[in-house]
């Protein structure tokens, strides 16, 4: 089963928890008028986002970045990049395009943040070349990560070089279960200046919150294949709203889906829907081909 995937998505309440009554707090003491705003998918290959790219199309990062302005880059869990490759995905995008890359699965699954200093050391050096293009990097860690090991999260951000921007998905339960643990975390977070991920997926209503930790909402929105995948994004806009009166200074939105082609369809859509409220005027990507909802 894919990560939040459930059979029958009309039998998930999916309405979104009432904010935290420190979100509210943090971003209260913002200064920013201006909010940034990046909103993409989880990749750009062709295989996945079917009918989203022309005919002929021979690089799809370039195309990609003439319909989105920022892209989660999911492809660096896997593979540590060298620094001719991040080089490379640079100049291939207009000045204003952003990456978000996931720190790599050697880090955060295989050696579960213990002697990582040389790995650390060679990601940061290989994302450092994205420059100003650089948006923040984020480390999802294993789902059964827990709480027992705060002392090895607690090191990893200690020693997380400070000009790169983090943020970091928890995934166990036992963070959020527990409020005095999932304080202890957000403190912490909030010291040193790391963004707390927001997961909406259908089937993880678990490891929902509204807890943010710096004056940045890091979503990663995972649509159920399903029309409420719509009315889910109506919610979320009703919830950026508030937050950007009260002084949310980024927003990074990320779309994904368990079937990937419908992923630029949400996008235009919340878009389309950002524009209007936020008075934005956000490129709203197209799809190559006429495509259905799902």
């Amino acid at each position: 089963m894919k990560f939040g995937q459930v059979e029958d998505p009309s039998q998930v309440d999916f309405t979104l928890p009432k904010d935290h009554k420190s979100t509210t707090a943090l971003l209260k003491k913002s200064k920013t008028k201006k909010l940034e705003i990046c909103i993409g998918c989880a990749k750009w290959n062709k295989t996945d986002l079917k009918g989203f790219y022309p005919k002929g199309t021979k690089d799809e990062l370039t195309y990609y970045a003439t319909q989105f302005n920022s892209v989660e880059l999911n492809a660096t869990f896997y593979r540590m990049p060298s620094g001719e490759q991040v080089k490379e995905w640079k100049d291939k995008t207009p000045a204003n395009f952003k990456f978000f890359p996931k720190i790599s699965n050697t880090i955060s699954h295989f050696r579960r943040l213990l002697n990582i200093t040389d790995v650390v050391t060679n990601f940061a050096t290989a994302v450092l070349n994205f420059d100003e293009k650089l948006g923040m990097v984020f480390l999802q860690l294993h789902d059964n990560f827990k709480p027992k090991d705060f002392d090895r999260l607690e090191n990893f951000i200690k020693d997380w070089p400070k000009e790169v921007p983090l943020a970091v998905e928890l995934r166990n339960n036992e963070w959020f279960a527990d409020e005095e643990i999932f304080d202890k975390t957000c403190g912490l977070f909030e010291k040193h200046k790391i963004t707390n991920i927001i997961v909406d997926t259908a089937g993880r209503r678990d490891m929902l919150h509204m807890r943010l930790t710096t004056p940045v909402a890091f979503i990663r929105y995972v649509g159920a294949n399903a029309e409420s995948d719509y009315e889910r994004l109506d919610d979320w806009l009703e919830r950026l709203k508030i937050w950007k009166k009260e002084g949310l200074e980024k927003l990074y939105f990320f779309v994904h889906q368990n079937i990937e082609k419908a992923s630029p369809l949400l996008s235009a859509y919340f878009i389309e829907n950002l524009n209007r409220e936020f008075d934005t005027e956000i490129h709203v990507p197209q799809m190559a081909e006429v495509k259905t909802k799902f």
